[in-house]
């Protein structure tokens, strides 16, 4: 059973996002040790869909992303994570894998902190480069796959 009550003015806030809107994006921004990334919070308890996360990119372009998943998901009409998807990205089709839960405390720590525990699914979206390629890709660069960490294993895409 998710949290409902805060002890802190984020938490505060997480809890009324959720409660009004379904949801909520929580941004971590890059440094020397990792990439940026954001997640949702939310979409489990709220619509029956998995959480999401994705990295390598400005925390604005990466909520608008979510947020296209997001409002899928909350009309009923949820984009299906197991096949590639043209509904994420103009012009570009992404993927998505599934995060093994040993990778949620490193990256989701609000929504393990909402949930209480890791008995939430997590998919990872992954995008692709401008050639059109994933970050697995040989032909890409070392430094897309640094951007981009993928959390699990790729089911599709190039």
């Amino acid at each position: 059973m998710p949290r409902t009550s805060y002890s802190n003015e984020y938490e505060r806030k997480l809890l009324d996002n959720i409660q009004r809107v379904g949801w909520q994006c929580t941004s971590v921004f890059g440094d020397d040790e990792g990439p940026p990334f954001s997640y949702t919070i939310g979409l489990h308890q709220s619509f029956g869909h998995p959480e999401l996360i994705i990295f390598g990119l400005e925390h604005k372009v990466a909520h608008g992303i979510l947020g296209v998943a997001a409002n899928a998901a909350s009309s009923g009409d949820p984009i299906d994570l197991h096949t590639p998807t043209n509904r994420l990205l103009q012009g570009y089709s992404s993927v998505f894998v599934e995060v093994p839960r040993s990778e949620y405390e490193q990256y989701v720590l609000s929504a393990f902190w909402y949930y209480e525990d890791d008995s939430f699914p997590l998919f990872q979206i992954v995008w692709p480069s401008a050639s059109g390629n994933f970050p697995w890709h040989p032909a890409e660069a070392t430094s897309f796959a640094k951007a981009q960490p993928v959390l699990g294993v790729p089911r599709g895409g190039t």
